[in-house]
């Protein structure tokens, strides 16, 4: 059997290292993402990896801005004409589609910070919410809110889908069950009717609720209607 011998570290960018990683991240969750795989996968000796990610932090970094731009949410701003608030609800929208589509993509967003690269279009979205008359200072805490609430909901959304796989929830139409959950939380009938509502809900339900709480109460303080 011959060995392949290990590339140089030339002919290794970042940009593989981090498309490497998210196929990892793809296949095996966070806990399968690697110095180890990934120079494996590349074909490369693990020291190369480091002349181009330095950590498994940094790592983490890029792959985080490489999973934002996959989702479409890159610093685009709103369309021609597009309220800035609708254009957060559909960059939230598209943020938490593109995450929960990945396996512990959530995770690999969560507490990262943007490289220089990313700077630009950063500026351009928070001049989005200065020029509708957010203080900068605000424009950023808009952004940190949604990302924060959007990270979590998907983090929320793949465990209960995780645990879906042992324990799916009812249908809502089961009257059996619907009998047997009234007759137990006799004593609770608020509580059962929030189930009942809940499983007639669909899937995105949740996440759509609050962030319409969060998107109408930026547009209540910011933009007041007339």
């Amino acid at each position: 059997m011959v060995s392949r011998a290990p590339a140089d570290r030339s002919t290794v960018t970042t940009e593989a290292v981090v498309a490497a990683a998210l196929e990892l991240l793809g296949e095996g969750g966070l806990d399968a993402v690697s110095f180890r795989r990934i120079a494996a996968k590349l074909g490369v000796s693990g020291p190369t990896l480091y002349w181009h990610v330095d950590s498994k932090r940094k790592l983490m970094d890029l792959m985080a801005e490489a999973l934002v731009r996959r989702s479409g949410t890159a610093y685009a701003g709103p369309e021609p004409g597009q309220p800035w608030w609708e254009w957060l609800r559909d960059d939230a929208r598209r943020m938490f589609a593109g995450l929960i589509g990945t396996r512990d993509a959530p995770r690999v967003l969560a507490g990262n910070r943007p490289s220089a690269e990313s700077f630009a279009g950063i500026e351009r979205v928070l001049s989005v919410l200065t020029d509708a008359g957010l203080t900068p200072g605000q424009a950023q805490q808009t952004l940190f809110a949604i990302g924060a609430y959007v990270i979590g909901s998907a983090t929320e959304w793949q465990a209960e889908a995780e645990r879906a796989k042992e324990q799916p929830l009812p249908p809502a139409d089961d009257e059996r069950l619907n009998a047997l959950r009234a007759e137990v939380l006799a004593d609770q009938p608020v509580l059962v009717a929030a189930i009942r509502e809940r499983l007639d809900s669909p899937h995105d339900a949740s996440f759509e609720f609050g962030l319409d709480l969060i998107v109408e109460g930026l547009r209540t303080r910011f933009a007041p209607l007339d």
